[in-house]
């Protein structure tokens, strides 16, 4: 009897120890959360912003908290050299240094912070749903979302940032920026950005897909 005894407490025992692992096995893994966008970023959006988009009119702009990792409605994948190589933007004269570092960053979305300083007020927005109340910017009303009589809309609805890719020597910047609107219209671009005696600025632009009511992302009617 002490000998079966002694058996069944070690079954125990082993069961007991291998019980956390069955469990852990059994679970499905957590996601790991996305990772900042680097404070060195923002200076691009910034720019991008004051460039492209903001009017005397603009008294809010409103931002997808999430990057975007996909450059065009109808294509789903994340940038690789290829799809760059195929569609040779800006005529093929991106530095394939700025095109690598654009690809790596882009391979999954990470989540913007509260470092916009373009000088409107802004909040974020998180796909189809509400506003981030993490912002502490005060929501439009729905009725703000006009066009003014001659001028343009006061509110810009909304911004889709990538993370910026840069060359080594970090003199280059490449940035893509989507303006999906609430209306099915909108336009995506690419802002290449170079420094002179350490100021920065946009050398060129591509658009890479424009939307309009009548026509599907790709312009064809």
């Amino acid at each position: 009897m002490r000998y079966w005894h002694g058996v069944v407490i070690t079954l125990i025992m082993s069961l007991g120890m291998l019980h956390p692992a069955m469990q852990t096995g059994s679970m499905a893994a957590a996601p790991e959360p996305a990772e900042s966008v680097p404070a060195e970023d923002y200076p691009f959006y910034d720019l991008a912003v004051e460039d492209k988009f903001l009017t005397s009119q603009t008294k809010l702009v409103v931002i997808e908290r999430m990057t975007a990792t996909h450059l065009h409605p109808d294509e789903p994948q994340v940038p690789t050299l290829a799809w760059f190589a195929q569609r040779e933007y800006f005529d093929g004269r991106l530095p394939q240094d700025l095109l690598r570092d654009f690809v790596a960053k882009n391979q999954r979305p990470s989540r913007l912070d509260m470092r916009f300083g373009f000088g409107v007020r802004y909040r974020f927005m998180t796909g189809e749903g509400g506003g981030d109340t993490e912002t502490s910017v005060p929501v439009i009303p729905a009725a703000w979302f006009v066009q003014q009589e001659g001028g343009a809309p006061d509110v810009i609805d909304r911004l889709a940032f990538s993370r910026v890719g840069l060359s080594l020597r970090a003199n280059q910047a490449l940035l893509y920026v989507a303006n999906p609107r609430p209306d099915g219209t909108g336009a995506g671009f690419l802002l290449w950005f170079v420094r002179q005696q350490k100021i920065w600025s946009l050398l060129d632009t591509e658009v890479l897909w424009v939307s309009r009511p009548d026509q599907d992302p790709s312009g064809r009617r």
